[in-house]
């Protein structure tokens, strides 16, 4: 039976995975005070032999794990609700007073593990991972940066809160953002159109509040970029995001394939459409209603009968995986329904110290709810897959393989469909899906070179980046749409991308993922059994593995040249054709 989501229960009272043996039990993680002699504790520490120091690696762990549990507890609490002015300052509060001393303290812990490591060297291959990550967040760290962080944090926070409060009249109601995109699918063109205009008007509202914002986070980022001796703040994510396995130059390189080998995918895929709704061009309103003006699929009313079926999909995939996502809705850990004053988008958190995925979307009954329920499952059955990891750090893996186990579920158990549909209408829900795959090549290579722009060119006004912008919508796709008469909705269009605002450089990530998403789907349909057993084994590597090995593991090949997406391209496009026959 599915419980009342913990995000709404007045205590997250969570089971440790295992007993603490270092964080007393009462310890209170949002005083500052407090954290603080913890770290201190291990810091001054003892260490006398390898044993000594493997508990002392076992401790710190703990104590991370702890930490991130107490973060993660008050931001689900605060996106769910982002006008309860509590939850908010309370999250503010953690942010503010608790995370300068984490960053800070984290810093002084690493120093001491490299000086541990001199007098008792563990020379064990396990550890290889963990001391390069170590080692490369010793070199950036800079204690004048805390404060910057912290500020731009916060700042992130004001981003949520001021697109959470984005709501439009619309046809006698007050509705969510989230609310209005169901009208985005509808047959009717001018109710359609009303719609779009409906959002972006209420986007546009808040145009030079988010460009502001955005100006002071970019100034932030600089700073902390100079502060640490990187060139650009480019430069500094990379080595921040441990990306040792690419560079920056690899991702100009997806973007090139991405220009010459999707977006011609891309604009036949637009092009069936434009001549299936007999239309002279697209606009804006025309790309996600059916083609043939058939009715939005529909494919749940209720939350409940959308989760039954979402785990009646996944128990089809593998019957350890619906059985796990069964264990999630008995003990709470979705939160699914969409209501005013919740945080846009959906994300999955894990709750570290409990070892337990959390799920946060906002389903309002469209086909896309649930993708993206398979989606977040996919991350959440990666949390369950590396909880046995012995340490904090690799019970999460790098963000591009996380990405995988999400988006290669989205394709494995969207097979299953039939839960939702009757045959036309999965066909339909499957073309779509096929659709989206290439779409999020071309979007991918549009916000990642957004941001190398960025920051690579930090004086820039914003009259310079609202021209960049259309270039680079130009550039992957966008003129095939028609967007005469809307020039301020156009330049204003990446106000909605999350990730610029609040996870800078975390987008390619879904573009490299895709990738091993479809080798892991073409795998499947020649042997599922044991792609999905190579699948679950590379999960539960956790991040004990470098990138790559983790794809071999998979039985996907690590590369973004046009030898591997070409054949990827050319395996949809006959898929997408089989379909429309």
């Amino acid at each position: 039976m599915r419980q009342i989501p913990i995000s709404q229960r007045e205590h997250m009272d969570l089971p440790a995975y295992e007993p603490r043996c270092f964080v007393p039990e009462k310890a209170c993680l949002t005083d500052a005070a407090q954290v603080k002699d913890l770290f201190q504790r291990l810091i001054q520490r003892e260490v006398l032999s390898q044993e000594d120091f493997q508990k002392w690696i076992f401790d710190r762990s703990e104590l991370e794990a702890a930490l991130d549990q107490q973060e993660a507890v008050l931001y689900i609490r605060m996106t769910a609700q982002t006008d309860d002015l509590k939850k908010a300052e309370e999250y503010k509060q953690f942010v503010k007073d608790v995370e300068p001393v984490m960053r800070s303290m984290d810093h002084a812990l690493n120093r001491r593990y490299i000086e541990l490591k001199k007098d008792s060297p563990l020379n064990d291959p396990f550890y290889e991972v963990y001391d390069r990550a170590i080692e490369s967040n010793l070199e950036i760290f800079r204690e004048k940066n805390v404060e910057l962080m912290t500020k731009t944090s916060l700042l992130s926070q004001e981003y949520q809160a001021i697109c959470g409060a984005m709501t439009v009249n619309f046809n006698g109601r007050e509705r969510t953002l989230a609310q209005m995109a169901k009208f985005l699918f509808e047959p009717d063109p001018s109710l359609r159109e009303s719609a779009w205009r409906a959002i972006t008007k209420r986007r546009l509202q808040d145009r030079d509040r988010l460009d502001d914002l955005f100006d002071q986070m970019l100034e932030l980022r600089a700073r902390i970029a100079r502060n640490a001796g990187k060139q650009n703040y480019c430069d500094y994510q990379f080595q921040a995001k441990h990306r040792f396995d690419y560079t920056p130059e690899d991702c100009r390189q997806y973007h090139r394939t991405v220009q010459e080998e999707v977006v011609p995918v891309w604009k036949n895929i637009l092009e069936r459409r434009r001549i299936k709704m007999n239309l002279s061009r697209l606009k804006p309103w025309d790309l996600n209603v059916d083609p043939l003006g058939r009715p939005p699929l529909k494919p749940f009313f209720e939350v409940d009968q959308f989760i039954e079926g979402v785990e009646r999909m996944f128990a089809q995939t593998d019957p350890i995986l619906g059985e796990q996502f069964r264990n999630m809705t008995e003990m709470g850990l979705l939160d699914l329904v969409n209501h005013k004053g919740k945080a846009p988008g959906g994300y999955q958190s894990t709750l570290a110290e409990a070892r337990l995925p959390f799920i946060f979307m906002n389903a309002v009954g469209i086909d896309g709810d649930v993708k993206t329920l398979l989606h977040e499952g996919g991350h959440a059955f990666h949390v369950l897959a590396c909880a046995p990891q012995p340490i904090y750090d690799y019970r999460h893996a790098p963000m591009e393989f996380n990405e995988v186990a999400s988006m290669g579920m989205e394709l494995l158990a969207g097979e299953h469909m039939h839960e939702f549909y009757g045959d036309d209408d999965r066909v339909r829900s499957w073309e779509s899906h096929l659709e989206d795959v290439v779409f999020t090549f071309v979007w991918v290579a549009l916000i990642d070179a957004f941001q190398h722009w960025i920051y690579e060119h930090p004086d820039h006004d914003r009259k310079q980046r609202t021209k960049h912008w259309l270039e680079l919508y130009d550039r992957f796709g966008g003129r095939f749409i028609d967007w005469r008469g809307l020039s301020r909705e156009k330049a204003a269009s990446w106000h909605k991308q999350l990730h610029i605002f609040e996870a800078p450089f975390y987008y390619i990530e879904y573009g490299i993922a895709q990738i091993g998403a479809l080798q892991l789907w073409l795998n499947a349909k020649k042997d599922k059994r044991e792609s999905i057993k190579a699948y679950k084994a590379a999960l539960s590597l956790g991040g004990s593995r470098p990138l790559p090995e983790l794809f071999k593991q998979a039985g996907l090949n690590f590369d973004f040249s046009r030898e591997t997406i070409r054949p990827l391209m050319q395996a949809v496009e006959e898929e997408l054709k089989t379909i429309s026959g």
